[in-house]
């Protein structure tokens, strides 16, 4: 590695970085409570009146769509864990270093995916 190779971001290079991830980290917050309202509220349309054939096809899609919901807002708290992971690494100034290169990732990539600790090298040696 030569001298001229940066080993970390600089402080306002992090700073751009924690603008864009506090970002995305407030937009996931307010997804995951929109899919934690929808899980909390039950069937307001109900299926009391209904013949019971088209009760049962009725259960069957909301379940199918509560799960569904389930995963998502599953998949949404994952997405916030790590966002707040990677604000922890800005703050211990080791935010864009690989995990598994050591080498920084690139800012493009940091920019389309805030999160991630690898870099493409090192992404692409798992496949």
């Amino acid at each position: 590695m030569s001298k001229s190779e940066k080993t970390r971001y600089s402080d306002s290079e992090l700073q751009e970085f924690k603008a864009i991830i506090l970002e995305k980290l407030r937009i996931a917050r307010e997804e995951f409570t929109m899919l934690s309202n929808t899980l909390s509220n039950s069937n307001a349309n109900g299926t009391d009146d209904t013949a019971g054939t088209y009760k049962t096809l009725e259960d069957g899609s909301a379940t199918l769509e509560k799960e569904q919901t389930n995963q998502l807002a599953a998949r949404q708290k994952k997405f916030i864990d790590n966002l707040e992971a990677a604000l922890v690494r800005i703050e211990n100034k080791t935010y864009g270093i690989c995990r598994e290169t050591g080498k920084l990732i690139q800012k493009e990539r940091l920019k389309a995916v805030p999160h991630t600790t690898l870099s493409i090298e090192a992404k692409n040696r798992q496949y």
